[in-house]
């Protein structure tokens, strides 16, 4: 059963310098099944931060949200977190594109609001890159999370609320938890922030989880123990995530399925095991092998650091060109100035038209005019 069905979700922003959208999330799709951990990678502009932030509801600038549907489906029932978006939203197309939007922002903004007030944070809940930038730093940390429980749970003792702070502070494994309870976010170091911030998601008991870049910021050996972390509360208590990373490693750990994200959209989605498999850099010297990945995805695996690299003096191999900008989308293949794997017989469809998700594999799909046939 899946408990979040994303469908060809459209953010767009406006560059008044440009005079142009920036097309951040640009016709995505993904689904999350109850217990599962959806891992999303993909460079830095790829759309994987504002994926989860138009799901939250918390796009400011504008149109933000302009298409799409969030499909969310808690205790038997369905919601579409993007309910009437075409009564907000006028969109003028040409060749499938979206050229032009007229939206009634203050509008849309307040029906979002009564959509989420009783979703957001306590339904879905999120894990955000800087956890002190996220928490209240005049609100001692205990303080806040007894708050969230208040809330978002049947609790509203606050002698209740604060023993269960206490108890999903010992969860995260902070050191001397009723000592921090007291204690401000700019009191405690990054990786002790940042499990407090992980206590507050909890603490809500939400239905999703969505972590945006959890151990961004820390040093590697907090990185593990956040990771070491969420490992043993996804095993203990079966919660679905959503794990947003640069960090293969960490999403081939944490993750069920995978979904690979480049210039706004999904490029490849499947299972941890078929796109991140241990014997994966194989797949780079055997080019049978390699026939099973996005020429995207194989790129972004080869340029992970491994142990050849640093015992062997291997080189790294970096992929080539620049990022898409979002703003100048081509017609074709988003990847195509940067692909090593074009041939004579698809570079046409690559120059000129957009392939589509092709199911190569038991619910393993890519965007790729190789895998057409």
């Amino acid at each position: 059963m899946s408990i979040l069905k994303i469908e060809d979700l459209h953010t767009y922003f406006y560059s008044k310098s440009k005079q142009a959208f920036i097309r951040s999330v640009d016709g995505v799709s993904l689904q999350i099944a109850a217990g599962e951990t959806l891992g999303i990678v993909g460079e830095s502009g790829s759309g994987k931060s504002i994926t989860a932030l138009s799901i939250m509801g918390l796009i400011g600038a504008e149109p933000g949200v302009i298409a799409g549907k969030i499909g969310f489906k808690t205790n038997g029932i369905q919601k579409n977190l993007l309910q009437d978006i075409n009564e907000y939203v006028k969109l003028s197309k040409q060749d499938h594109r979206i050229m032009a939007v007229k939206k009634k922002a203050k509008e849309w903004h307040r029906h979002t609001d009564r959509v989420m007030k009783k979703i957001r944070g306590k339904e879905i809940a999120m894990i955000f890159q800087d956890p002190k930038a996220s928490m209240n730093p005049f609100i001692t940390i205990g303080r806040q999370i007894s708050e969230a429980v208040r809330l978002n749970t049947p609790i509203k003792n606050r002698r209740e609320a604060k023993e269960k702070a206490l108890y999903w502070l010992e969860q995260v494994k902070i050191d001397s938890a009723r000592l921090r309870f007291n204690n401000y976010p700019y009191g405690l170091s990054g990786g002790m922030c940042q499990r407090a911030m992980i206590a507050m998601a909890l603490a809500s008991e939400p239905a999703l989880l969505i972590a945006d870049e959890p151990t961004t910021g820390l040093d590697a050996t907090i990185q593990s123990k956040i990771v070491d972390l969420m490992a043993e509360l996804k095993s203990v208590l079966g919660i679905t995530m959503m794990l947003i990373s640069h960090d293969i490693d960490v999403i081939k750990r944490l993750c069920d399925r995978v979904a690979v994200m480049y210039g706004g959209t999904v490029l490849e989605y499947g299972s941890a095991r078929d796109i991140l498999s241990a014997d994966v850099e194989t797949k780079f010297e055997d080019q049978i092998n390699r026939e099973f990945l996005h020429p995207y995805t194989s790129a972004l695996l080869a340029s992970v650091p491994s142990e050849d690299h640093v015992k062997g003096n291997k080189p790294l191999q970096a992929i080539e060109g620049d990022v898409l900008d979002t703003i100048n989308i081509p017609r074709g293949c988003r990847f195509y100035r940067r692909c090593n794997r074009v041939n004579a017989a698809i570079e046409d469809k690559c120059q000129t038209v957009e392939p589509q998700l092709f199911q190569t594999g038991n619910q393993h799909q890519i965007r790729c005019w190789l895998y057409a046939a």
